[in-house]
């Protein structure tokens, strides 16, 4: 899925929730609606303005999770049973079929291994300069949108920090105003500060785990592709020189 799509059902959501939260009766928010008994709107009404945006990086993160684990899968990668007829068929030089056999599949490597079959006529280095190409662009697809993964597992502490500063700034406002006499007005600005700080952790946290988790499956798919077609390449090799050698 491209960026802007998931930026696009993230914000569908978000705008959503919104329009939930502006729509719903006003006892709801209120105090006098089952919606105010809700623990977590309790706790997200205390954490002020700034957590809209946090909830909004965690609806992006969720949603490039979900993304990112459909597609980094290893039947949507690479098929060994793909890649044994594709490699046998090459061995043997029938480079059309082989590429026939590709094109019934459509996973990474059957790509990488297309754009070299289709360059056979060619010679062995337009071969490896195809595939090499052509894995140099999957290896890019599979680090989609990954990025922003790792921007919101640093973005969101950093919201949650600006939370706590502009909770700190209310309760030193309160206390210059109406003096350290109401705990309760101090308080309310402490614990805006603290429920913010949570927030951003609470969403930054996993969605750094899960950015480096995905990131270690993109180098052991990137890794194992490179191996497969230094194998077909070398089947292509033999093949080619078992042609002109008959001998060999």
């Amino acid at each position: 899925m491209k960026p802007e799509n998931l930026i696009n059902l993230s914000a569908s959501v978000f705008v959503f929730i919104v329009l939930a939260t502006c729509l719903a009766p006003a006892n709801a928010w209120a105090g006098n609606g089952w919606f105010s008994d809700v623990w977590l709107v309790t706790v997200f009404k205390k954490g002020g303005l700034v957590m809209w945006p946090i909830l909004f990086c965690s609806l992006l993160a969720l949603t490039i999770t979900l993304e990112r684990g459909f597609h980094l899968r290893s039947g949507k990668i690479i098929k060994k049973d793909f890649l044994a007829d594709a490699r046998s068929l090459s061995a043997k030089g029938e480079f059309d079929f082989a590429l026939r056999a590709c094109k019934s599949h459509d996973v990474a490597m059957s790509r990488i291994v297309q754009a070299g079959l289709a360059r056979a006529r060619y010679g062995i280095l337009e071969i490896e300069r195809a595939i090499e190409a052509a894995g140099s662009h999957e290896a890019t697809l599979l680090q989609a949108n990954l990025r922003g993964l790792g921007v919101l597992a640093n973005l969101t502490p950093m919201l949650g920090l600006l939370g706590t500063v502009l909770g700190m700034i209310k309760a030193f406002n309160v206390i210059s105003e109406s003096g350290a006499g109401n705990p309760g007005l101090v308080a309310s600005g402490i614990s805006e500060a603290l429920i913010t700080t949570a927030a951003g952790l609470i969403v930054g946290i996993p969605s750094l785990a899960i950015y480096h988790y995905f990131r270690g499956k993109v180098d052991r798919f990137v890794y194992d592709m490179e191996e497969e077609s230094l194998r077909f390449i070398e089947d292509i090799q033999h093949s080619m020189k078992r042609d002109t050698d008959p001998e060999a």
